[in-house]
């Protein structure tokens, strides 16, 4: 990365899931599924530091316990963004530079196979980048298996990479063709759900309009598309597995029992 650059990893988790509640507490293989995705977050190499942020004094405890810093939150936050941004001041600050020199990257607290080296590659894509981006996103080629997946985040690419649009249906539509075969005749890339933000970025959010978009999809990177800020993709092998339903923590805990 650019020494230019600091960057700080930012967790933001909460107990009262609407799908799933306490699943970041879910067991994963012996372990929370919440510090499963901190100490994979550590094992980065280049931020400063990982963060918990949280609106529970519970999961600080618990992250303390496990070594990691933890600030409090607003319960009334709506997304994970929002949570972060609320802090990111106190962000800032541990990264040791100034807003438009400190990259804050949002890794969801249910993402508990955490690519390290993703991690890392989206520092090395900001450190390359000229200018510098407000907001990066990694992607990765989707099966035909998950295009019509809801649970499954479709992002659709500009031909210079950046994001035009993101949803839970497939996109782009193949008009006059039978769903289950687009994925023949249209390329559809998944997103993984870690954010880069450039943290000038963050201290601008509660300044954002209202998005329709952001909840008639509840997809929080939809405010930031809405208001005109653009976000830069890069690619990646695979998904990072984000636990939402019952159906998908039983599949994180065969990975886990996989690998044990």
């Amino acid at each position: 990365m650019s020494s230019s650059l600091a960057s700080v990893v930012a967790v933001p988790a909460r107990l009262e899931s609407s799908r799933l509640p306490n699943k970041v507490l879910a067991d994963i293989g012996g372990q929370p599924m919440l510090q499963r995705v901190l100490e994979g977050c550590a094992r980065a190499a280049t931020p400063q530091a990982v963060v918990l942020c949280t609106d529970s004094d519970q999961l600080a405890d618990l992250a303390r316990g496990w070594g990691f810093q933890a600030l409090l939150t607003s319960p009334a936050c709506e997304s994970g963004s929002e949570r972060i941004a609320s802090v990111a001041a106190d962000l800032i600050a541990l990264g040791g530079r100034n807003a438009d020199a400190t990259l804050i990257i949002n890794v969801q607290g249910d993402q508990p196979f955490i690519d390290p080296a993703v991690i890392d590659a989206m520092s090395a894509e900001f450190g390359r980048r000229t200018p510098t981006p407000e907001v990066l996103t990694p992607v990765y080629r989707m099966g035909a298996d998950k295009v019509h997946n809801p649970n499954v985040v479709k992002t659709l690419l500009a031909a210079d990479g950046r994001a035009l649009y993101f949803s839970r249906s497939a996109v782009p539509h193949v008009r006059g063709v039978d769903p289950d075969l687009w994925h023949q005749h249209a390329s559809y890339w998944g997103h993984v759900g870690i954010y880069g933000y450039r943290a000038d970025v963050l201290q601008r959010w509660d300044a954002l309009p209202h998005s329709p978009l952001e909840h008639t999809e509840k997809l929080e990177q939809l405010r930031l598309i809405e208001a005109g800020i653009g976000i830069g993709t890069y690619s990646v092998e695979d998904e990072s597995l984000s636990v939402d339903t019952a159906e998908q923590l039983e599949q994180a805990r065969a990975i886990a029992a996989s690998q044990a």
